[in-house]
C-alpha cells in the first residue's frame, strides 16, 4: 500500500508540473526523472520516433550513462518493436531475449529488466517510455499502469506544447511581417493619423 501512497502522489505531482509547463523538454525531463524516483529503479528514458528514419531518438533519460544512451541508432523495427504495436511489453532477463537491439551494451550497463511502453496521443504513435532495473524484475500491474498513466500524460503534454510553440512561432512571423510592411510602405495605412504619443498597438486594441 506504501508503494500504490508513493506512486499516487509522484503521479499527482508530475501532472501537475507539467500542466503548467509549455516546454516539451522540461515535461520530459519531470516524467523520466519523476518515475525514476517513485519506482527506485537504475533509470529511465523517453524517446521520440523519428518518422523519416524510423529511429527512437531520445528526449530524455535519468539514470543511465551518455555512454549507453549513445550506443548507436535504436530501430523501431528492432527494439522491443513490440510495444510500439500491440502495447506495454516487460523483459524480465535483457540476457536472454531476442527482443533487444544491443544486449550487450545493456548487460554492460547494468540493466536487467526493462518496461517498455508506448507513447500515443490521439491515435499517433510518438515515441516510447522506457524504465529500467539493475536487478530481475516482475513488473505488476500497477507498475505497469503507473508508467503506462504518466506516459499519456506525458504525450499530451509534448503535443500541447508543440502546437503552443507553433501557435507563437506562427505569430511572431505574421507580427515581423506587418511591422516590415508598415515600415516598407508609404501608402495610407490604418495607424496613419494617430498621435505619436499613442502606441501602435494600443490604438490596434483600441480599434478592434
Amino acid at each position: 500500500m506504501k508503494k500504490q501512497l508513493i506512486n499516487y502522489e509522484t503521479f499527482i505531482r508530475i501532472t501537475k508540473n507539467i500542466s503548467h509547463s509549455k516546454d516539451p523538454e522540461e515535461v520530459v525531463l519531470m516524467t523520466v526523472e519523476g518515475i525514476k524516483t517513485a519506482l527506485d529503479v537504475k533509470g529511465c528514458t523517453l524517446f521520440l520516433i523519428n518518422k523519416k528514419s524510423q529511429e527512437l531518438e531520445v528526449a530524455a533519460s535519468y539514470g543511465l550513462s551518455d555512454e549507453y544512451l549513445n550506443k548507436g541508432p535504436l530501430s523501431a523495427m528492432q527494439s522491443i518493436s513490440e510495444s510500439l504495436k500491440e502495447g506495454p511489453v516487460a523483459i524480465y532477463d535483457v540476457s536472454d531475449d531476442p527482443r533487444l537491439q544491443y544486449p550487450e551494451a545493456a548487460q554492460k550497463e547494468g540493466i536487467v529488466s526493462i518496461l517498455s511502453v508506448p507513447l500515443i496521443v490521439g491515435g499517433r504513435l510518438l515515441g516510447a517510455l522506457r524504465v529500467y532495473t539493475a536487478e530481475h524484475w516482475d513488473f505488476t500491474l500497477d507498475d505497469v499502469n503507473f508508467v503506462q498513466a504518466l506516459a499519456q500524460v506525458a504525450g499530451m503534454a509534448i503535443d500541447m506544447c508543440r502546437m503552443y510553440q507553433g501557435q507563437k512561432e506562427a505569430i511572431d512571423v505574421l507580427k515581423r511581417m506587418r511591422e516590415a510592411h508598415t515600415t516598407r510602405t508609404k501608402r495610407r495605412t490604418p495607424y496613419e493619423g494617430v498621435p505619436t504619443s499613442v502606441p501602435l498597438e494600443e490604438y490596434g486594441r483600441k480599434a478592434s
